[in-house]
Formats: structure tokens, sequence, C-alpha cells
């Protein structure tokens, strides 16, 4: 087995020993394996801060990456070396640095947002009108078990969201019966699965050992299951798994186009028009913060843009 297979194998195991999230370990493995390559095929304990430093810069000055790029190439170079090797990197103070400008969030209007959702159907609008009504991420959406959607007091806990936190944030009136037909539509579908000799579905960490017959319970299934089984990435068993977010977001983008909206919009488009037409009705901002799952209501104050407008809002000289 080659050298480098190896030392990805302990990277991957390093960062399943973390219980990182798949995507991240498909982006440190990624980001490593480039480094590599760009050092001619170099062990990266013969390289140092020297060469971390030109890779880097070479992302920024050559590849023109975006900051948040750069940061999270950074950042899985230096997992590599403390969590993986035992290094030490010293101070990087020669990086040339992606530059990240301010940009202010993509947002559509009320009646922006209701030609889009006219222009989806079936679960798709329904996911849609989740991550409006309840300002999901896209995957925060698509991992929602049955178990976490609470119907009668009109709120959905999300599991293990970005930074690992639960938090809990309303269900929309409006939605109730079209999410009670839908768990309905799960509930059916998996207990013929069942009979037909389902494998269940996948389980976060350790529970598929601590508990064995949890794959099989309905409120472990996923809200919009896939279609069929698949084989889990890192497990190879066969599982039952939610719908792939590629379809989502091409649904989305086709709706986009067909309501007219020539704004750089997409599904996470939602969750900005959640949070911006929020505040922009009059709720408190820490209100708003704790739906959103900020860890500071600095980053929440980036939607307080909506401010600038209305009659308190200063007025142009030409008007």
């Amino acid at each position: 087995m080659p050298p480098e297979r190896r030392l990805l194998d302990r990277v991957r195991e390093a960062i399943r020993l973390r219980h990182y999230s798949y995507r991240t370990e498909q982006q440190y493995v990624g980001w490593i394996r480039r480094y590599i390559l760009f050092h001619g095929r170099r062990h990266p304990r013969e390289l140092g801060g020297t060469e971390v430093e030109a890779f880097l810069s070479h992302l920024a000055s050559q590849r023109h990456v975006a900051a948040a790029t750069q940061s999270q190439a950074l950042a899985a170079l230096l997992f590599l070396y403390k969590r993986v090797l035992n290094v030490d990197l010293p101070w990087l103070g020669e990086v040339v640095r992606a530059s990240r400008p301010k940009r202010l969030p993509t947002v559509l209007t009320r009646e922006e947002v209701r030609r889009v959702l006219a222009n989806l159907d079936g679960q798709f609008l329904l996911i849609a009108s989740l991550l409006y009504g309840s300002g999901l991420r896209v995957l925060e959406a698509l991992r929602l078990r049955v178990k976490d959607v609470d119907l009668e007091r009109r709120l959905l806990i999300v599991r293990d969201g970005k930074g690992a936190k639960d938090r809990v944030t309303v269900l929309p009136d409006s939605l109730g019966e079209t999410l009670r037909l839908q768990l309905a539509s799960v509930r059916e579908r998996h207990n013929y699965a069942c009979r037909k000799g389902y494998a269940g579905v996948e389980l976060p960490y350790a529970l598929d050992r601590k508990y064995p017959g949890a794959r099989l319970q309905l409120g472990w299934q996923y809200v919009f299951p896939a279609s069929r089984p698949s084989r889990d990435a890192r497990t190879s068993s066969w599982r039952r798994h939610h719908i792939m977010l590629r379809s989502v977001q091409r649904q989305v983008q086709r709706a986009m186009r067909a309501a007219g909206i020539e704004k750089p919009a997409s599904c996470h488009t939602f969750r900005h028009c959640f949070a911006t037409h929020l505040i922009e009705s009059g709720a408190d901002i820490r209100t708003v913060q704790e739906l959103m799952g900020h860890a500071s209501v600095k980053t929440t104050q980036t939607y307080t843009h909506v401010l600038n407008r209305g009659e308190i809002a200063a007025r142009s000289p030409l008007d």
C-alpha cells in the first residue's frame, strides 16, 4: 500500500475519532492531497512551515481562491500536522492572505420568495418552505428526523447543526398539515420497507452499536428519505439516506429561473430571507440569533441592513 494512502487513512481515522462530519472529512483529505501533490509528492514530515506558507500563498496569488477557501485549506493542514503527525508548525507570518471583503447577504423580497415557491412542488416545495419559514440550512432540513418534528408545539429541533450544536426553531403554522402528510407518507413507506427486510437508516456516531434496533424505529427515519437504500460512505452498510442535496439545489435553481429572479440566489438565500424579514417585521435580534443558531449576535447583526430602509432612513437629496 503506498505511503500517501496510509497517511490519508490516518487522517480519516483522526477525523472520525473527533466526530467531524463526512463533508469535513472529504474537504480535509482533499486539501492534504493537493498539498502533497503541490510539493512533488513529498511526505508532509519532510515539509514544514515554509512549505505550508508557499502552498497557501499559491492558492491566494495564483489560484485566486476566496478567503474562506484559503482558511479551509489552512485548517486542514493544521489538523494534519497537529492531530496526525504531532508536529507544531511555526507561526505562519509570510502567508499571502486572500482578501476577505465584507459582503451583504443576498435577500429576496417577500413577493420574490412567493414566486419561487410557486414554481416548486412536492417535497421540494416543503423543503424550501422550511428553509424560509424556519431558517434552516439546507442540510439541516434534509437531516431532519421524524422524532425532531413537534407538530403540537409547532417546533423543529435541529440536531448537530453547524458547530455540532443543537437548537430549537419555529415550525410555521401553514406547514403543519403538509408536514403531517409527509410524516404519514414516511411511516407508510417505512412499514412497507420493514416488511421487505429493510436494513434501516444510518445513525450518528456509535448509536448503531449502542441501540441496535434504533435504525428500524420510525422516529429515527429521515423526514425526506431517499427513494431507495444506498451504501453508507463510511461503513459500507446498506442504509436509507436522505434525498440528495444536489437534487434540491437543482430544483431550487430551476424555480429561481422560472420566477425570473436575477439575483445570485441559492438554497441558502431562504435562510437569509428568514432572518432579514423577521428583523424587518420588528423581531428582537436576540430572538433571531437563537432561531438562527448564531454563536454571536454580531453575526446576526449582518441582517440589520434592512433597518436602513423605511420612514427613519436617510432620504436621497435627489428626492
